[in-house]
């Protein structure tokens, strides 16, 4: 991903912003907050997350950890986003949070702490002309992995072509996940646009 479509990115959000006010779903580009917590609910699947360390790629305003702490216990979470505003809001929401941390990171381009649990929803949706960008990604989030990496996209056979956001073929993208481990499993019963793929460590 260019300079060019991550500033791009970046100025969507502000625009989502001034529409709908900082703060909310509506302005990291969620339709609802109950699409944004059907994501959640999925994505939590992935494997007991008690106690575990969980990396949230593409973090927003750190919604996922609260959605987190309403269901498991004593879990580690980092959240990363490279949305200025985001970041700041999710430090001021969680600011006295025990193993909670926000930075502001590019994760296209930074070198990336381990997690047990690596979580990307919504991270790989933004369109980009980059070769080899959405696989290039997929690989580098896995390997942090230590147990397993989950992430959503929205699905081509059903998402309507936007300028900005891009949708997948499901069977591709689940095809491409396989080279890189045996263990993986899809879900793309919970919104008529999205699927969640799931990929697990081969220890």
């Amino acid at each position: 991903m260019d300079l060019i479509e991550k500033a791009t990115i970046m100025h969507y959000h502000r625009h989502r912003m001034e529409q709908h006010r900082h703060g909310t779903v509506e302005s990291l580009g969620w339709r609802s907050a109950n699409s944004q917590q059907k994501r959640f609910e999925v994505l939590s699947t992935v494997g007991d997350l008690n106690g575990a360390s969980i990396l949230d790629i593409g973090c927003g305003y750190g919604d996922l950890k609260a959605y987190l702490d309403r269901h498991y216990t004593g879990f580690d979470y980092i959240g990363i986003d490279q949305q200025p505003e985001f970041v700041r809001e999710a430090r001021v929401r969680f600011a006295g949070y025990s193993r909670t941390q926000f930075f502001l990171v590019d994760f296209t381009a930074a070198e990336l702490p381990q997690a047990d649990y690596v979580l990307a929803s919504g991270a790989l949706g933004y369109r980009s002309k980059t070769e080899n960008y959405y696989t290039d990604m997929i690989r580098k989030l896995y390997r942090i992995a230590r147990i397993a990496f989950a992430f959503n996209m929205l699905d081509k056979e059903s998402f309507p072509h936007h300028d900005l956001l891009i949708a997948h073929d499901r069977d591709k993208m689940l095809a491409y996940c396989r080279t890189l481990t045996s263990k993986v499993t899809m879900r793309c019963d919970y919104l008529v646009d999205d699927f969640t793929v799931f990929m697990y460590r081969q220890h």
